[in-house]
């Protein structure tokens, strides 16, 4: 690949970016609560939007938060005669990366908004340094014929000025810079200023950083050091987010929520009927102040005010009853109750009375099935990207022998069932009871590699019994001497009897 071929491939990589940052940051502001009032008709809005536009009733992040809270990597087996120390090594470095909290932000995020990426680079000392990224600075080029085939990656950042790029190949890494016009403002976060949005295209310029001498510069891994971890994609298609089929019906409970407020307000203020006389005039007056004639009150001021006038002096009036608002908060349940089956979320994170009432623990267990399912679903398009990020880690250390015994290795994840401290202590005795291993049942308990080694050293010490080690110990020192006499009787008679007695 040459420069020019290298800067069409950052231009192509880039405008997908483009194309789904908008889509990207909309999710996330839904998992955020930051929702505008949709589906209300333009009179509506011009009269009350001003008033609801900071309310938002967000099932957009239970949704996510149901999910994300039951994925967690736990660890990594590999099998031969030296696959826990080659285990320990990459946990070690997963570790040493601070992982356990990278990789909770990152499974979160692809939950969200569809996907997220790990990138694996080396230090100079051939020590993986592993990130994860967010979906609108990171693009992988794939195969066209085999798409789960990695040919190239992008990576983009801003600092104060400039934005950056590398592009990842398996030879060569290629770095570009461009100017970029400042859109933030100082005083926001750092995070909200790393954010970019749908930006223009082109001006890349090759960047030379101080300590390189060449460029580009040489790929030492020999192969694209990111990897894509989607949601639950499906067979030629994009991942899918967890949120992008609850934001219509997010909206419209957003809408019901603002007509049940502003009946209930209208409902806690008196209304007024004038009888006998008309709407009051308002003088229309010229630019010396002469009032040249008159018109009539706004009726939408009036209605806002509750005022109502009858100007026929016979007219009657009559009650009416007041607004029920429960149907508002129907209706809303009923919705709620949409995006818990849609979502297979259960209705105890979300709502709980629309069908949980008088339900059993047998019953509540069943109704998380759909969400324990989803969670293996995810781990089941995870587990190969985990796999890759450790084959990844190293290429990274330099250990390519390692590298490819992790081709094989078994990924390790939380268990998605949620159970009590009790429930989970009586399936793991009897487990024990028909013969499950010590170690296996800690794994089934939920402890990393790590700390099961820490509890079975722990373990071994505890089954040691001082007293019959001390015992031990005085039986050897009575039986060795004897032991050591007989072996001189031995010698003696093997070399024919001439040894002084």
């Amino acid at each position: 690949m040459d420069a020019n071929e290298a800067l069409r491939l950052v231009n192509r990589c880039y405008a997908r970016l483009n194309g789904r940052r908008g889509e990207m940051r909309v999710r996330e502001e839904y998992y955020e609560g930051k929702q505008p009032l949709n589906f209300a008709t333009a009179e509506w809005k011009k009269a009350n939007s001003a008033r609801y536009a900071n309310f938002a009733d967000n099932w957009c992040q239970p949704v996510a938060d149901a999910e994300a809270e039951r994925i967690a990597h736990t660890g990594i087996k590999i099998a031969g005669t030296n696959g826990k120390a080659a285990a320990q090594k990459l946990w070690e470095a997963w570790l040493r990366n601070e992982m356990q909290s990278q990789s909770s932000q990152g499974f979160l995020t692809s939950l969200v908004t569809s996907r997220s990426f790990v990138t694996v680079w080396g230090d100079e000392n051939d020590e993986p340094l592993i990130s994860w990224e967010h979906p609108d600075s990171v693009e992988i080029e794939y195969d066209w014929e085999r798409p789960g085939r990695r040919t190239a990656a992008l990576k983009t950042w801003v600092d104060e000025s400039k934005e950056y790029a590398t592009l990842y190949e398996s030879e060569c890494v290629w770095k570009f810079e461009r100017a970029l016009p400042k859109t933030t403002n100082d005083r926001e976060s750092q995070a909200t200023q790393a954010k970019v949005g749908v930006a223009h295209e082109g001006g890349w310029v090759p960047r030379i950083p101080r300590g390189d001498d060449v460029w580009p510069i040489w790929n030492p891994m020999g192969t694209v050091p990111v990897v894509e971890v989607p949601n639950r994609p499906m067979l030629g298609g994009d991942p899918r987010s967890e949120i992008s089929g609850v934001i219509a019906m997010q909206d419209t409970i957003n809408l019901l929520w603002a007509y049940l407020l502003l009946a209930a307000d209208y409902a806690s203020m008196d209304a007024r009927v004038v009888l006998g006389q008309g709407p009051p005039m308002m003088p229309i007056l010229d630019k010396n102040g002469v009032k040249i004639g008159e018109k009539p009150v706004d009726i939408g001021e009036m209605r806002e005010k509750r005022m109502l006038y009858l100007t026929n002096p016979d007219a009657k009036i009559d009650s009416w009853n007041a607004a029920a608002l429960d149907t508002f908060t129907e209706t809303i349940e009923i919705a709620v109750g949409h995006i818990a089956a849609q979502t297979r979320t259960p209705p105890t994170y979300l709502v709980t009375r629309t069908g949980m009432s008088n339900v059993n623990g047998e019953g509540l267990k069943a109704s998380e099935i759909g969400l324990v399912k989803k969670v293996i679903e995810f781990t089941t398009f995870a587990t190969p990207a985990m796999r890759e990020v450790h084959r990844l880690v190293a290429l990274a250390m330099g250990d390519t022998a390692l590298a490819e015994q992790v081709r094989l290795a078994t990924m390790t994840w939380m268990n998605p069932e949620i159970r009590s401290e009790a429930q989970l202590a009586d399936s793991l005795t009897k487990k024990k009871a028909i013969g499950y291993p010590l170690r296996y049942l800690m794994e089934l308990d939920g402890l990393d590699p790590l700390e099961i080694d820490r509890v079975m050293e722990m373990h071994d010490d505890e089954q040691r019994d001082v007293q019959l080690e001390e015992a031990r110990k005085g039986l050897r020192d009575i039986v060795d001497p004897y032991r050591d006499e007989q072996l001189l009787l031995n010698a003696a008679d093997d070399s024919g009897g001439n040894s002084e007695e």
